[in-house]
Parts: structure tokens; C-alpha cells; sequence
């Protein structure tokens, strides 16, 4: 795998941290802690994450409950492309 492939495995990487981060940060919001949405570190999650789940959540709307499954959608699409690029 060359430079290319280094940088889309990484570019990969910071998206699937991105998201999780973008979930914890949820969770932490639906349990009432403060999370400051000015804040520049987590508007940067939060941009970064919608970037892959706005298209997921436009095909996938929000099931029963409130639940959102668009990222996992986008961890599971994320991981399979990662695999298939470190196959090159």
C-alpha cells in the first residue's frame, strides 16, 4: 500500500473517531450533561461526523423509539471500505 493508501486509511480513521466521538457526545447531551455546542473541539466532531451520516440519515430515517442506527451504518461502510483499501 502506498502514500495514497496510507492517507485514505487514515482519513478513515478520524471519520470512525469523529462519529464515535459525535455518539458520546449525544449520549452525554440525552443524559443531561452540559456539552457546550460552541465549543470548537466538539463543533469539529460533530461537523466531521455529519459528513458521513447526513447522507445515511437522508436513506435511513430514524427508526421506532427515536433511534438512530446511521452510525453504525456508517462504522460498518467505513470498516468495509478500510478492508478492501488495505487490500491493495
Amino acid at each position: 500500500m502506498g502514500a495514497v493508501g496510507l492517507l485514505i486509511q487514515m482519513v478513515i480513521w478520524v471519520m470512525m473517531m469523529a462519529i464515535f466521538g459525535s455518539v458520546i457526545i449525544s449520549w452525554l447531551r440525552a443524559s443531561r450533561v452540559h456539552v457546550p455546542h460552541g465549543n470548537p473541539l466538539v463543533r469539529a466532531i460533530e461537523d466531521t461526523a455529519e459528513v458521513m451520516l447526513r447522507p445515511i440519515r437522508r436513506a435511513m430515517p430514524t427508526r421506532g423509539g427515536g433511534l438512530d442506527f446511521a452510525p453504525m451504518v456508517a462504522i460498518i461502510i467505513l470498516y468495509i471500505l478500510q478492508r478492501v483499501i488495505a487490500r491493495l
